[in-house]
């Protein structure tokens, strides 16, 4: 029979009259809610195989009675706790006894995604047989493996992942704990919250609560780490737990049995039941009250502070735990983003917060490798667009999503054997495409980021569109006006910043830089002209043009000095006047009146734009030309002292005895010594000598050997190195006679006896032709061509946008101050000078302040540019004031100077993509490197562009060999119109995009065996 329900809040009563009293309110913990099935934890046990009460169970039929059981009982797949589930938007799951549903947060959550640094680590025995979490490997951007054997670390490589680990690793994330934005600020909570969740999802038993617990509190090991006094005072033992593990019950509620070791519990030899299944924790309680003393506090080593150098700045860390435990039944993961990055002390190997943890152990199964699970993930959270996927998720499905569009773009390499690294060849092509277009479908997704810091903010200024020096204003000095505007403004801070260790070590360097140029070129300038121009002009003309350009300058890195184009024109106009008896210096002068007007009109007009239209291909030709003229004068001159200095059977004993078995006589020549016995052989040693020390000290700067600042010393100081060395054989070898090089004693010409520090603009007689006066604008045109070329690409590679220069550059400014200075110092007979390439990049990387936070294996970023004018004021005048070294100077030969020249004609070859693609013309295709130009364009096209370039180049070298050499700017000139109007008609856009890009970017390579500062451009 049964019975009326009672109106709510009246008492029922039984059939035989007693009332039947409401229970007594009963206060449960919020976690026997968390239960299979409707049922409590204590009613569990009790009504194991009850379907229901026995009053409801007469009014139900046996049918009605199994389906109740099978619903409540059985494990029905398609059914799975429907009543209690995480939310979709990454709730946190609190657990205590007064609970309360989460406040919303004051203001946004921070996912502002961040530089990562990832580290892995592995449940290992250690060697007193207690477990621990061992790191095996980090990534900051490539992997590093710990080598088993040695205990180190092994070099950075590109992480190489199996297929089916991924695999295994996405179908742990769809079914395992994912905990976003989690609101823990320590290991232990981290830990009761990870534990509870995995409860929750079916991962773990109940009874496995304490023994995850203690493994996931394990102390953790590292390379780093003194093997023999540890920085850990304690381990986390069970004692430690059970103070954060609180009995609900009022009876019987202590623990009596003792707790075994974390080793046996977590191995499974230990008894389960040490913990009660009616234990709760109460995390809010615990830690308010009793805040976890672990006592794991490590201070930091040379080791710690040389790795968070690598590390970027404000990054965070990922910790990946993986390792098999013989307590479990199935793999159990979880996947946890913190609120905010928080620093767990002694988990990691260096103090960087860690905002992401990824948990998975479970027990040996044959088919899952937890390691290359590990190094799955580990490698996933280390790439930049899974991690910044991982900082916005919302759902898991946004990780999952993630991982699909990794896999997306990875690559599967068939599993057979690769005969060498030129098959992989293809691999890294493909990556690249890859990359590319993942790199376009990320762009189209994110929106451009505003710049946040003031240096990035002054980046983005200063490459606006409307801000570009080269852009015509289209009013008569325009472009002049629009530099001082924009450059003399910072004066101030060009001081301010050379406050700098760096600056003052780079003067060191570019002084040393400077000198031997100017003494190499100054030597070989006295001899093409007949010591008018000599060490001494050269070194004066150095020192006043660069005091004046460093103060004055738009862009005060670059560097001024001779050059090799400025040599040609010097020896041109030197036999042209000798040959027309025109006195030389004198022409000189009226070729400085008219440069200074040719600026003047070229700067009213803003000519400089026309720097845009020098393409690679006329650059590649300039700069070949040059390491052609540099080469062919060693070898000149070496031939010449062979010719004055023959090798014989015997030689001249004194001016009246001659060898009996001689049949030649020397007739001496009056101030010139001539067949001198071993000379030849010994400017041959010197020659050589010199260029191998200073090519093999540039090489040995790119080595593995010694540390990275001692060999960028030695390198950087090559050619000092090998001239000193020179110079003290020379000296040490008294018996053999060779030429030194000329320099007078103090502050004065080289040849007092033909010249004086102020040339006559009329002539020494006053007789000078005037027809000569108005054709001198002919050589001054080229030597305006000259300088405008070397001076404008030189500033063109200086200010690219990857050197991050932010004060900008000058062109039409630094041209009109150059030309117009060496206009006025024809007066006084100094040579021309121009923006030196080679010593102005130098400069620059000198300067160049490269990032600590570099990964290793990653290429080095610059941090910012010194951009100052008292290195370049300092070098100037330290340079000028080494003519009072006269003395020093004279004890240099003039074959040390000729390994100089020889030297920088080879190292001029570095860099030039004509040479490389020279030496393809010698090597069959399948040989040919992969570069751009060898993949797009077709062999025979690549080499029909080669062979344009080199007639080009055999054109100027045959002007410049003859009469006419004084033309050879001329003919450089043109090669602009045949790039533009003649190249089009015969190549496709596609084939001229791939062989005349301008892809000259800074290099600044410092691998192992290699060095940030590589010139980019030689000339």
């Amino acid at each position: 029979m049964a019975y009326p329900p009672a109106p709510p809040g009246s008492p029922t009563t039984l059939p035989h009259g007693a009332p039947r009293l409401p229970p007594p309110p009963r206060s449960y913990d919020l976690q026997e809610r968390r239960r299979s099935g409707n049922m409590t934890g204590g009613q569990q046990e009790r009504h194991q195989c009850q379907a229901t009460d026995d009053s409801e169970a007469q009014m139900l039929g046996s049918a009605d009675l199994d389906g109740i059981k099978s619903h409540r009982f059985e494990d029905v797949p398609a059914v799975h706790r429907h009543l209690v589930r995480k939310s979709n938007k990454g709730q946190v799951v609190h657990i205590s006894k007064d609970h309360k549903e989460p406040s919303a947060p004051c203001g946004k959550l921070d996912r502002t995604p961040h530089e990562v640094f990832v580290e892995l680590n592995e449940l290992v025995m250690d060697k007193n047989q207690e477990l621990q979490w061992r790191e095996t490997a980090r990534w900051i951007k490539f992997e590093e493996d710990v080598e088993e054997d040695t205990d180190r670390w092994g070099k950075p490589h590109v992480a190489s992942l199996s297929f089916r680990s991924l695999l295994e690793l996405r179908k742990t994330i769809s079914h395992g704990a994912v905990l976003l934005d989690l609101n823990q600020h320590t290991l232990p909570g981290i830990a009761h919250q990870v534990v509870e969740q995995m409860i929750i999802s079916d991962q773990i038993k109940v009874e496995d609560r304490a023994n995850v617990l203690r493994a996931l509190l394990l102390k953790h090991s590292h390379p780093s780490d003194e093997k023999e006094h540890s920085s850990f005072t304690q381990n986390i033992s069970a004692a430690s737990l059970a103070s954060l593990m609180v009995n609900h019950h009022s009876s019987s509620n202590h623990i009596g049995q003792a707790e075994p070791s974390v080793t046996d519990t977590v191995m499974g030899g230990g008894e389960a039941a040490c913990i009660l299944p009616d234990t709760r924790i109460d995390m809010e309680k615990s830690e308010k009250d009793n805040p976890p003393k672990l006592g794991m506090h490590r201070s930091k080593s040379k080791h710690e502070l040389k790795l968070l150098e690598k590390i970027p700045e404000n990054a965070e860390a990922t910790v990946v735990l993986v390792g098999t435990v013989a307590f479990l039944e199935q793999p159990s993961m979880a996947f946890v983003r913190l609120q905010e990055a928080v620093l767990l002390e002694s988990v990691l190997e260096v103090p960087v917060p860690v905002r992401f943890l990824f948990l998975l152990m479970g027990p040996p199964i044959a088919n899952i490798d937890y390691h290359q699970i590990g190094r799955s993930i580990s490698t996933l959270m280390s790439d930049k667009h899974f991690h910044e996927a991982a900082y916005l998720a919302d759902e898991r499905q946004d990780l999952l999503n993630a991982i699909n569009s990794f896999l997306d773009c990875s690559i599967v390499l068939p599993p057979s054997e690769v005969g060498g690294e030129e098959l992989l060849r293809s691999v890294a092509r493909f990556q690249r495409e890859m990359l590319h277009k993942r790199e376009e479908q990320q762009g189209k997704k994110l929106k451009v980021k505003e710049p946040k810091s003031p240096k990035d903010k002054a980046l983005q200024a200063s490459f606006k569109p409307g801000d570009d020096p080269l852009r015509r204003s289209g009013h008569l000095f325009g472009g002049l006006i629009s530099d001082a505007a924009r450059r003399y403004p910072k004066y101030a801070s060009d001081f301010r910043d050379a406050l700098n260790p760096q600056c003052m070590a780079a003067i060191i360097f570019i002084y040393f830089a400077a000198l031997s140029p100017a003494v190499t070129f100054g030597g070989l300038l006295g001899e093409k002209t007949g010591g008018l121009i000599g060490v001494s002009e050269l070194i004066i003309a150095t020192a006043m043009q660069g005091v004046i350009f460093s103060l004055l300058g738009a862009q005060p890195l670059l560097v001024v000095g001779f050059s090799g184009p400025l040599l040609v024109f010097e020896e041109a106009f030197y036999s042209f006047c000798n040959a027309n008896h025109i006195e030389y210096l004198t022409g000189r002068v009226w070729i400085g009146f008219w440069l200074v007007l040719i600026v003047v009109i070229i700067v009213a007009f803003e000519g400089s734009f026309l720097v845009r239209f020098v393409s690679r291909f006329t650059q590649e030709i300039f700069s070949f030309l040059i390491s052609l003229i540099f080469i062919y004068e060693t070898f000149s001159k070496l031939g010449k002292i062979f010719q004055e200095h023959p090798l014989q059977r015997c030689y001249l004993v004194n001016d009246t005895w001659i060898s009996s078995s001689c049949n030649n006589t020397v007739v001496g020549v009056p101030g010139k010594v001539v067949g001198e016995p071993n000379t030849a052989l010994l400017t041959l040693v010197l020659m050589s000598g010199t260029f191998f020390i200073a090519f093999y000290l540039r090489k040995f700067k790119n080595s593995a050997f010694f540390p990275g600042k001692l060999r960028r010393m030695i390198g950087d100081f090559g050619v000092p190195i090998a001239i000193l060395i020179m110079v003290l054989v020379d000296y040490s070898i008294k018996d053999t006679y060779t030429q030194k090089l000329s320099v007078p004693t103090g502050f004065s010409v080289t040849s007092p006896e033909k010249r004086r520090w102020l040339i006559p603009p009329l002539g020494s007689d006053g007789q000078f032709p005037v027809w000569m006066m108005a054709t001198s604008i002919l050589p001054a045109l080229l030597v305006f061509i000259l300088i405008f070329m070397e001076t404008q690409i030189t500033t063109l590679i200086v200010s690219k946008k990857e050197r991050m220069l932010l004060k900008g550059s000058g062109f039409h400014l630094d041209l009109f101050i150059i030309v117009a200075i060496g206009g006025v110092s024809a007066l006084f007979g100094l040579p021309w000078l121009a923006a030196a390439t080679v010593r102005s990049v130098t400069h620059a990387n000198a300067l160049t302040v490269m990032s600590k936070a570099v990964a290793p294996g990653d290429k080095p970023r610059i941090h910012e540019v010194k951009e100052q004018r008292v290195t370049g004021f300092l070098v100037a005048l330290f340079v000028g004031l080494s003519i009072v070294i006269g003395d020093l100077l004279r004890q240099i030969p003039i074959a040390v100077l000729f390994g100089i020249f020889l030297y920088m004609g080879v190292m001029s070859l570095n860099g030039i993509q004509l040479t490389e693609r020279m030496l393809l013309l010698l090597m069959p295709p399948k040989y040919h490197p992969d570069h751009t130009y060898v993949r797009k364009v077709r062999t025979l096209r690549m080499h029909l562009f080669t062979g344009i370039q080199l007639v080009c180049l055999a054109a100027l070298w045959t002007v410049m060999s003859t009469v006419a050499s004084l033309a050879f700017p001329f003919v450089l000139i043109l090669t602009v119109p045949i790039k533009w109007f003649l190249l089009p008609r015969i190549f496709t856009t596609r084939e001229m995009q791939c062989l005349d890009a301008d892809d000259a970017e800074p290099k600044f390579d410092e691998r192992e065996g290699q060095d940030e500062y590589t010139e980019m451009v030689p000339t």
